[in-house]
């Protein structure tokens, strides 16, 4: 029998998942076309499953990025808020207001340790700003980006992120190349100001983009990830808050496809690279989450000590919206902080 712990925050998460009233079931699609492929694809598994091969051989290339050459930091929109840095992103989605990147910028000098901070899935404007500021008081500089179709990356006819995470297997594939290409673009800014020690701080679907980006830029020097799984597929198809888009995908493809063909998008293949290297990871994961089930979190933290990188783990009792809650909120951002001063400042 459960204890009286987990019921509350059992309790607790589902309550927060019924408050979101504005989920979708939208419509299964191959979505080639957003990874180089046709539409009308006669065997779009034949296509996928020798893309995916050739994309997990030659990650560096797929995740390759350069500097924009229209970073603007914009003055503060009202007196002592953060500046607003604004840049073109690398990958062109079909949407014009996805492709202009938003990051607000929380600075403490010029110069010295940073972080780029990636929210979680839906996350508002205002989300992780907390975080940012409390960093700020540990003497690290953070730059809150917002993902792509967030708050004012949002697409006409959506309340919701619904293409980062949705049953468009190729638009998918798309979207978290793009933040992955988002994210490296703000380490090469941050590096262009001066800013000689990064990080990286992720919750959620932020911690998979982020550890990617962290994995494929050896700019990175620490990461800091609040809530963390293996495969893409493995969360959309277990997760609680996700069971919406699994709905529209069940019918189509199996488990073990999915993992298949959202394996680029996905952390556990990119840990070998950085095996042998001296980048540091710091993770927290919730004994009670529905969305990143403790196995999948488990599994990766032991992949990650088996290809020796250097990590810390905080294990905590509760949930996956839960950690936002004192006392866990408090011990997950004292030692994430303690990581990153320690490893950045």
């Amino acid at each position: 029998m459960p204890w009286p712990l987990e019921q509350a925050i059992r309790r607790y998460e589902h309550q927060r998942w019924t408050t979101d009233s504005n989920r979708r079931v939208l419509p299964f699609e191959w979505g080639l076309e957003h990874i180089g492929g046709s539409a009308g694809a006669a065997d779009p598994r034949g296509f996928l499953n020798a893309w995916v091969a050739r994309t997990l051989a030659d990650s560096r290339d797929w995740y390759a990025a350069s500097p924009a050459n229209d970073y603007h930091l914009h003055s503060a929109e009202t007196a002592g808020s953060a500046r607003v840095l604004t840049f073109t992103s690398q990958l062109q989605s079909p949407w014009p207001e996805n492709n202009l990147v938003h990051a607000r910028f929380f600075a403490v000098r010029n110069g010295g340790p940073a972080v780029v901070v990636l929210p979680q899935w839906n996350a508002q404007w205002d989300s992780q700003v907390n975080i940012c500021r409390w960093l700020n008081h540990m003497g690290i500089s953070a730059l809150r980006i917002s993902l792509p179709y967030h708050d004012r990356r949002m697409i006409p006819g959506h309340e919701r992120a619904d293409y980062l995470v949705g049953p468009n297997i190729g638009l998918t594939l798309q979207a978290n190349r793009q933040a992955v290409l988002d994210v490296r673009r703000c380490l090469l800014w941050l590096a262009q100001q001066g800013y000689g020690k990064l990080g990286i701080v992720g919750t959620s679907i932020g911690s998979a983009v982020g550890s990617i980006a962290m994995a494929h830029d050896t700019l990175v020097r620490a990461g800091a990830f609040l809530h963390v799984s293996t495969y893409f597929a493995d969360v959309v198809r277990t997760g609680m808050n996700t069971s919406h888009v699994w709905e529209a995908l069940r019918a189509q493809v199996t488990a073990d496809e999915l993992r298949r063909f959202w394996a680029p998008i996905s952390p556990f293949p990119y840990l070998r690279l950085m095996r042998g290297g001296t980048q540091k990871m710091f993770m927290v994961t919730a004994a009670y989450d529905q969305t990143f089930w403790p196995e999948f979190s488990m599994d990766i933290i032991r992949e990650i000590r088996r290809e020796g990188i250097e990590n810390e783990v905080l294990f905590l009792p509760c949930g996956h919206y839960s950690l936002e809650l004192a006392p866990f909120s408090y011990a997950a951002a004292l030692r994430m902080g303690l990581f990153l001063f320690r490893n950045l400042a």
